[in-house]
């Protein structure tokens, strides 16, 4: 069995209630939902939740609420790998273990399904623990710079700062949408960040993080492009 886990706890301090915040019309948790739904990879869709209401949105959308997050696992320092062992475990304890499974972020509006389809692929044909999305740097990572304790700008690297941008590493990083993998490897506390992992690249346009309200207002006006793109893209 493919299970599809959603972490969606009630408890979320810098935007309230953001697990079920209108984004483009609709809670944010349905488009997650409905990718995972659209793409066909999953038997079951599970949001875990600690919180009643999410959970009966989320319901509305399609996705299945089996049980309620216990506490332990539902506050501000609960890593996601213990959210989607619970999910699992609890599984296992109903007599439906699943074989492979796909955390899938609440607040990924971007998702899409045939990226969900291509992780699935990807862990499938590399014979790895885990596939997740990442994508590249805009700007060369070696060429950064901090300020100091004094105010002033140093290179973090200097080695790097005169180097032409051509001739250094592209440098990718987590895209924060979903994570594939075998249910041993979360069961077991497999690093992610490993070679035990392959990459689902995305483009740069279709990866937002959305952890304040400015990352959210920077959200929606590149969600809103990408419907017009697609409306004129589309046969009339």
């Amino acid at each position: 069995m493919k299970v599809a886990i959603i972490p969606a706890r009630g408890g979320s301090k810098r935007i309230p209630r953001k697990n079920i915040r209108l984004f483009a019309g609709k809670p944010i948790i349905a488009h997650s939902i409905g990718a995972a739904i659209e793409s066909g990879c999953f038997d079951r869709v599970i949001v875990s939740t600690d919180d009643p209401e999410i959970a009966a949105v989320a319901r509305e959308w399609g996705a299945e609420t089996p049980f309620m997050r216990p506490t332990s696992i539902a506050d501000d320092h609960t890593g996601t790998n213990a959210v989607v062992k619970h999910a699992l475990g609890w599984l296992v304890d109903q007599g439906t273990p699943a074989e492979l499974a796909c955390c899938l972020y609440a607040t990924a509006p971007f998702v899409q399904a045939r990226y969900l389809q291509e992780g699935l692929a990807r862990l499938m044909e590399s014979g790895r623990s885990y596939s997740f999305t990442v994508t590249s740097f805009p700007f060369p990572v070696q060429r950064a710079v901090r300020i100091t304790t004094d105010g002033v700008v140093e290179a973090i690297w200097p080695e790097n700062i005169f180097r032409r941008s051509q001739d250094l590493e592209e440098a990718f990083h987590d895209a924060g949408q979903f994570y594939w993998g075998t249910s041993e490897a979360f069961l077991n506390d497999v690093v992610i960040f490993s070679p035990a992992s392959v990459p689902v690249v995305l483009p740069r346009h279709l990866v937002q993080d959305i952890d304040t309200f400015e990352d959210w207002r920077r959200a929606e006006l590149m969600f809103r492009v990408l419907l017009q793109e697609e409306l004129a893209s589309s046969p009339s």
